[in-house]
C-alpha cells in the first residue's frame, strides 16, 4: 500500500479576492496553471484526493501575519490528517513576531515554520544574514523544523539570496536546528546534495518539482547517502497529487528509498515527537 505524506499544500489561495501581479505570473507563465487554481477549496475534494493517492496526512501552508481561515478550519475539524506551516514571522521586528510564533506553536498542530529570502525585503538578506538569527534561536530552542526556500524563485523577484550556499554558515552556526530547504534547489542542486552530506539536520524538499523533472544527481544521492534527506512535497494546488505522487511511484528508486521519500523521511522530520 502506498503511503505518502505531503508536506506542503495551498488551501489558502482562495481567500484572496484579487491575486498579487506575481502571482498571476507564476501560475500563467511559470506553471501554466488552470483559473481554478486560486479557487476556494473543498474540504471533502481535498480529502478525496489525498485519499485516492494515499497521501494519509498533509501540511498546510499559514501565516503568522495574515492566518488562513481555510487551513486552520481544517486542521481543527480533521487533525488525524493535518498539521500547519506557519510563515509571516517579521524578521525586522523579530521579538513580537516570535512571541506570536511561540503563542501559535503551543496552541495549534504547527508542523515547521518556513521563510523564504527572496519573497521579503526586496529579497536583500540571504539566509547567513544576522536578521534571520532570532527565528534560527527560537526554533532550535523550542525543537521547530525551519523550511528555507532554494533555487531561482518562479515570479521575477531577485533569487541570488536562495542559492543554498548561503545556509552553509547557517548550519555551522546553528547545529541544533532542524533545516529544510524547500522547492527545490535548481540551478544549485549539486550544492545542495554536498551540504546535506556536510550537515546532518539539513535536508531537501521537493515541494513545486514535478518529479519525473528532477535531476538524476538528486535521484543518485537518494539511492546512496541520501535515503532519510530528500522530503516529497507537491505544492497543490500548483501540482495536483493526482499527477505528482504517480510520478513519484514512477521513479527509479528501490522501495525503501521510495518509501523514505514519500513518507518515512516526512514523519520523522516534521512529526516525530509532536504527536
Amino acid at each position: 500500500m502506498t503511503r505518502v505524506i505531503d508536506c506542503l499544500v495551498n488551501v489558502h489561495f482562495g481567500e484572496t479576492e484579487q491575486q498579487p501581479t506575481w502571482m498571476l505570473k507564476v501560475r500563467d507563465d511559470y506553471f501554466k496553471g488552470p483559473e481554478s487554481l486560486f479557487a476556494p477549496v473543498d474540504l471533502s475534494e481535498l480529502l478525496d484526493e489525498m485519499d485516492e493517492q494515499g497521501v494519509q496526512k498533509a501540511i498546510l501552508m499559514d501565516n503568522l501575519a495574515k492566518p488562513s481561515v481555510t487551513a486552520r478550519k481544517f486542521a481543527e475539524s480533521r487533525p488525524d490528517r493535518f498539521k500547519l506551516a506557519m510563515g509571516g514571522v517579521n524578521l525586522l521586528k523579530p521579538m513580537p513576531s516570535l512571541r506570536e510564533l511561540s503563542a501559535a506553536v503551543a496552541d495549534l498542530p504547527v508542523a515547521y515554520a518556513v521563510v523564504g529570502p527572496s519573497f521579503w525585503g526586496d529579497g536583500q538578506y540571504p539566509p547567513s544574514d544576522a536578521v534571520y538569527y532570532p527565528l534560527y534561536t527560537k526554533c532550535a530552542e523550542i525543537g521547530l523544523p525551519l523550511c528555507v526556500n532554494t533555487g531561482l524563485p518562479g515570479p521575477p523577484i531577485p533569487g541570488e539570496v536562495q542559492n543554498p550556499i548561503h545556509l552553509d554558515r547557517v548550519c555551522v552556526r546553528f547545529p541544533e536546528l532542524k533545516l529544510c530547504m524547500i522547492h527545490g534547489a535548481d540551478p544549485w542542486w549539486d550544492i545542495a546534495i554536498r551540504l546535506m552530506i556536510k550537515y546532518e539536520n539539513l535536508r531537501l524538499m521537493t515541494s513545486a518539482w514535478s518529479p519525473k523533472r528532477l535531476p538524476e544527481s538528486l535521484l543518485h544521492y537518494m539511492r546512496t547517502r541520501g535515503k532519510d534527506k530528500v522530503i516529497y512535497a507537491s505544492d497543490w494546488p500548483v501540482l495536483r497529487m493526482r499527477r505528482v505522487v504517480p510520478e513519484a511511484l514512477a521513479l527509479d528508486l528501490p522501495p525503501e528509498v521510495r518509501g523514505n521519500y514519500l513518507y518515512n523521511n516526512a514523519e520523522q522530520f516534521f512529526f516525530s515527537g509532536q504527536e
